[in-house]
């Protein structure tokens, strides 16, 4: 595959049984491009290997004042420098195209198990492993996979050079044959220790850019407690761990080094040492011995690449199996997944609360906690925390049903047109209006009426201010990443038209209306009821405008639905629920009906 195809129309499916199944798998799927970057690195290497032969011969013909057979050598040489310029180019751009397809690979499998898990990735595996998976954990795969077609080619080259040097001289032959498998070995006992401290370097680098990424995401609180010294010092503290562990992973390395170093230079001088008594002797011409020096100098090359393999290899193995740990998380599931079909309809259950939505009606869910309304979007969202109840099986936690089918049990795709959860946050992208209207939808819900239901009237006006188009068109108006350009009322208002042009069957809506004024969420409240009549329609709030104006109103405590009425009848009758919507310190048994429609 070349760089310009991607990104790969189907990253697969890999093995994550393992790391090293998935390195496996990673290799297989290359396969045409790791032969490709081997027949390259062969060409490369193998005319390196060769170059000591028209050396030698060169050295002889010099000696034996014999022009012709130098002419040769001097061709033969400048020959194997072209084959080694193409050679060492094309090698090189087979071997990164490898190494940059095999993270696009494992990039878009990344993205695709984000995709699918949602907001419970973060929930199974911390945000700084995530993190450190996507970025430094890809770089040491490709790595690896980069260097698997030099170390190939360096070893089909160095058996070939030894069985030649045996053929060659039999005396130094043999002496090479038996020095170079034991250099190439030495360092075997040498990899676990430095694979182990490589390997607490990078849980510890993980650790600290988890706690990085805390402390960030927290800024803003630490700095209203005070708390910033406190989590810079717990920083300063990771960080200086993983300073010790490098330079403890680094020290081994360096031995690594020195032995590659040590070992090549007491074979090459134990060569020359034999090898000058055989020329002095007369049993090899001088010319032999630059030759048999000029290919011992050469096996210091692949041994090179010998080092880098099992560096890389060291690093890509617990890599590869924290980037397998990832893609193995899967969805909880209460049974096999049903075929692509018709989106389902019906009233939503959550069997953790209790909570029943009848399918068509306006339902209003008054919490009380904003994190139990957060966790409780996510459940009817098809993504229950890793915390929630299961169902005593030990099979996970138990999915909302909507019309009598588990969402679980829906393809993702099916069960995210089915129901649509927008959270008190809600993305803007960058783009235009148009753009962010452009999402998939069923066609019933036009972008103008979405806009006029959300009431964007002054949005829209705005944006035809900011318009570059001559006829002032909001449409085409570009709209800054995350809305920055926009009010935190005006954001919230685009985002729910966005959701009211989607038009799900089931609209999970958390907190709509928290950052606009009082006048202009009534308006929003009645246009909601009005563009989604017939639909199932929930709406996470303690707001008693939009509360007046639910068909129902379920209150829950302690995570469970305790009360199901309208939002008048719960006043009267429910003290734990005035006390949430009004604000009350001290509740009282009942109101009157006058305090009851002042309150509404």
């Amino acid at each position: 595959m070349h760089i310009r195809d991607l990104p790969h129309p189907d990253p697969g499916v890999p093995d994550v049984r393992t790391g090293g199944a998935f390195l496996l798998w990673l290799y297989k799927q290359q396969l045409g491009g790791q032969l490709k970057a081997l027949a390259w690195g062969l060409v490369n290497v193998g005319a390196i290997a060769a170059s000591p032969l028209p050396v030698g011969l060169a050295v002889q013909a010099a000696v034996d004042r014999d022009g012709g057979r130098l002419l040769l050598a001097g061709g033969l040489i400048m020959a194997l420098g072209v084959l080694i310029a193409l050679g060492g180019t094309m090698l090189h751009r087979a071997a990164v195209t490898n190494w940059i397809t095999a993270v696009a690979r494992m990039q878009q499998l990344l993205a695709r198990k984000t995709t699918e898990l949602g907001s419970a990735m973060t929930r199974r595996m911390a945000a700084g492993e995530i993190v450190a998976v996507s970025t430094g954990d890809l770089e040491k795969i490709g790595w690896f996979v980069e260097a698997v077609s030099r170390f190939g080619a360096s070893a089909v080259t160095t058996v070939g050079v030894a069985v030649a040097l045996t053929v060659y001289q039999p005396e130094l032959g043999v002496l090479v044959a038996v020095g170079v498998p034991v250099m190439a070995l030495a360092v075997l006992p040498l990899l676990p220790p430095a694979t182990r401290r490589a390997d607490a370097q990078r849980e510890k680098a993980g650790r600290a850019t988890e706690l990085a990424s805390d402390t960030v995401a927290g800024l803003r609180v630490l700095r209203g407690i005070g708390g910033e010294e406190l989590f810079l010092g717990r920083y300063r503290s990771a960080s200086q761990e993983v300073r010790r562990a490098a330079v403890r992973s680094a020290r081994m390395w360096s031995l690594i080094s020195a032995v590659q170093v040590l070992l090549p230079g007491l074979l090459l001088i134990a060569v020359v040492w034999y090898g000058a008594r055989l020329a002095i002797d007369g049993t090899i011409a001088v010319g032999d011995l630059v030759t048999l020096y000029s290919a011992v100098t050469f096996l210091l090359f692949p041994l090179r690449h010998f080092e880098e393999i099992a560096q890389a290899y060291s690093f890509a193995k617990p890599s590869a199996k924290r980037t397998a740990r990832v893609l193995a998380q899967t969805r909880p599931s209460g049974g096999p997944a049903r075929s692509q079909g018709s989106t389902p309809a019906g009233d939503l259950h959550d069997p953790v609360s209790g909570l029943t939505l009848t399918a068509g009606r306006l339902t209003a869910v008054v919490c009380g906690d904003p994190d139990t309304a957060g966790r409780l979007a996510e459940r009817l969202g098809g993504h229950p925390p890793q915390h929630d109840e299961d169902g005593g099986d030990g099979t996970g936690p138990l999915s909302v049903v909507l019309g009598g089918t588990p969402l679980d049990e829906l393809p993702r795709d099916v069960a995210r047109a089915a129901v649509l959860v927008q959270d008190k946050d809600p993305m803007l992208l960058s783009g235009t209006l148009g753009d962010l209207l452009d999402v998939p939808a069923s066609g019933r819900v036009g972008a103008t009426e979405a806009l006029a239901a959300a009431q964007c009237g002054d949005v829209l006006t705005a944006l035809a201010q900011a318009s570059v188009d001559d006829a002032g068109d909001p449409m085409h108006t570009h709209i800054t990443e995350r809305g920055r350009s926009l009010s935190g009322g005006q954001r919230q208002r685009l985002a729910l038209a966005r959701s009211l042009v989607t038009d799900p069957e089931v609209l999970v809506l958390d907190e709509p209306t928290s950052a606009v004024d009082a006048h202009t969420e009534a308006r929003i409240a009645d246009g909601l009821r009005e563009i989604r009549k017939g639909r199932t329609t929930v709406v996470l709030t303690s707001s008693p405008l939009l509360l007046d104006r639910a068909e129902r109103v379920v209150f829950l405590q302690e995570g469970k639905a305790v009360a199901e009425a309208t939002h008048r009848e719960l006043l009267h009758s429910h003290p734990a629920y005035r006390a949430v919507v009004t604000r009350e310190t001290d509740p009282e048994p009942a109101m009157s009906t006058g305090q009851i429609e002042e309150s509404a």
